[in-house]
């Protein structure tokens, strides 16, 4: 056959479900990050503009409108006509995860000798995806247990 043991060869369920998990991610990925944008900017500004949040990001506005209507859709923001986009309850919970998640995935990097921009902006990837059993090691060896 192909040199595997059936016992080594993942199976097709197995497959599908790290894909599906992956794909889960991708998908909260962006909304932790516009939330921890809108975050920043209220911070900032006192509001979130659509403008901002698309250059800030590098989008186009409709793009970022796009965005805004899930993150409205999933209960983690609210918009008023005039004014930005703000966050609820529920949006300021997770940008304060994504946040927390970030600063650890960055402490991380630099603890093992990445240069802190270059930890910065892979961070920026690795946050999203780090589970949270992997994130609590991190965490554990950061407070120097083993």
């Amino acid at each position: 056959m192909n040199g595997k043991n059936a016992d080594e060869t993942p199976s097709a369920a197995g497959e599908a479900e790290r894909f599906n998990q992956t794909r889960a991610s991708q998908a909260l990925a962006l909304l932790e990050d516009y939330t921890e944008l809108i975050d920043d900017l209220i911070r900032e500004h006192g509001e979130a503009r659509i403008t901002d949040i698309a250059q800030r990001l590098g989008v186009t506005h409709p793009t970022a409108t796009k965005a805004i209507s899930r993150l409205k859709r999933e209960g983690l923001a609210v918009s008023r006509p005039y004014r930005g986009v703000f966050l609820t309850e529920k949006g300021m919970q997770m940008a304060a995860r994504a946040r927390e998640r970030h600063r650890t995935v960055v402490d991380l990097l630099i603890a093992v000798g990445v240069p802190p921009d270059a930890a910065e902006i892979d961070a920026e990837g690795m946050e999203h995806f780090v589970s949270d059993v992997t994130l609590a090691a991190f965490q554990e060896f950061l407070a120097g247990k083993p």
